[in-house]
Formats: structure tokens, sequence, C-alpha cells
């Protein structure tokens, strides 16, 4: 299935890009990445290609230009990468998980009060047997 492929840290770092623009050549891709850490553009055309083979992205041209749209979606990708940390490194806890993250990074304000919406919800949707 191609919703549960796991992206290298590479290649999602290539989502990102594509996500934010919606499609993007293999130059716009190198100049996006070239300014965080050195990479060759060649080694962003290698990455886009094997992108392509696991299905993550495709291509259409224009001329002589390949451009790159994503296949997958950012919050099923986010949802996959979640859950494969969740089980591989918390066994499944997700309150060892949570406090794990909190514990590293302090969360704002408005990240609690999302935070505290979400588990209203789910503890309502939960009354009603809606667990999913």
């Amino acid at each position: 299935m191609v919703d549960r492929i796991t992206p290298t840290e590479r290649e999602l770092e290539i989502l990102k890009i594509l996500w934010d623009r919606g499609e993007a050549t293999v130059r716009e891709v190198y100049t996006e990445m070239s300014r965080s850490a050195p990479i060759v553009q060649n080694t962003v055309q290698a990455f886009l290609r094997t992108m392509e083979e696991k299905q993550l992205v495709e291509h259409r041209v224009e001329g002589r230009t390949f451009i790159y749209r994503p296949l997958v979606k950012r919050e099923q990708t986010n949802r996959n990468l979640a859950t494969n940390l969740l089980e591989r490194v918390f066994d499944g806890a997700i309150d060892q998980m949570v406090q794990s993250v909190i514990s590293a990074q302090q969360p704002t304000d408005e990240e609690i009060a999302r935070l505290e919406s979400l588990l209203q919800e789910f503890k309502q949707g939960a009354k009603k047997g809606d667990r999913s």
C-alpha cells in the first residue's frame, strides 16, 4: 500500500518542499535543499527518481524539464511516521511518547490548548463508540 511507505529523512525533506509548493523542478528542489545543507543537484535528481519508483512522487515533462509532485499526502505521511515511531520506540505507549516530546520541547500555550481540545474530542468520540 502506497500510504504505508515510510520516506527516508532526505525523502521527507523533498516531500516537504513539494507539499509546500505543490510541484517543483529538480532545480527548485535542489535550490531549496542547498539552503540548509550542501547537496549536489544530481543527488536530488537521483532521490526524486527513487521516490518515483517508490510511488512517493510522480513527474510530468515540460520541454526538457521534469516537474515533480507528491503522490502521498502530508497528513497521512505524518500519521504513518508517528505510528512507526510509537511502535518502534515506545512499544505503543502513547503517554510515554507524549511525555518524551514534552520534556524535549516545552509546548506553547496554544499547543497545550490544542492538545486539550484533541483529548476532549477523543473522549467525546470514545463515549459515543466512535474510537478509531
